[in-house]
């Protein structure tokens, strides 16, 4: 079970935390980013799973393959910003973290405008 792999990563982590802040505590955000990447490359596959999936079936449906890559970059974009976010205020910097996050927001909403445009043309031909 990866979870479990997952949750062990964190936990080893959390103690090497504990311990490296006692003597060196300018380490512990190597030792969180170190965490994190483990992390990610561990999950990786698991989404190149899940957007072959989607991918197999907007092929399937009439659904624009333009938006499925841009709701995949969206995503991605999503998980990047609150991955940064929580190194931010890992490490103290509140005030960073927050400007990433408007920043990774900001990005999302301008990305989605087309996504938008199209339903709200959608709509209006369906309307009488």
């Amino acid at each position: 079970m990866d979870v479990i792999k997952i949750i062990g990563i964190g936990l080893i982590a959390l103690i090497i935390i504990i311990i490296v802040k006692q003597y060196r505590p300018e380490f512990t955000i190597y030792v969180s980013l170190v965490a994190g990447a483990l992390i990610l490359f561990m999950v990786m596959d698991k989404i190149g799973g899940i957007i072959d999936l989607l991918t197999s079936l907007s092929n399937k449906t009439a659904i624009n393959n333009e938006f499925l890559v841009l709701l995949i970059k969206i995503t991605g974009i999503a998980f990047l910003t609150e991955f940064a976010v929580s190194i931010c205020k890992d490490s103290g910097e509140t005030a960073i973290a927050s400007k990433v996050d408007l920043g990774g927001k900001v990005i999302i909403i301008s990305m989605s405008i087309p996504i938008i445009a199209s339903l709200l043309e959608t709509i209006l031909k369906i309307l009488p």
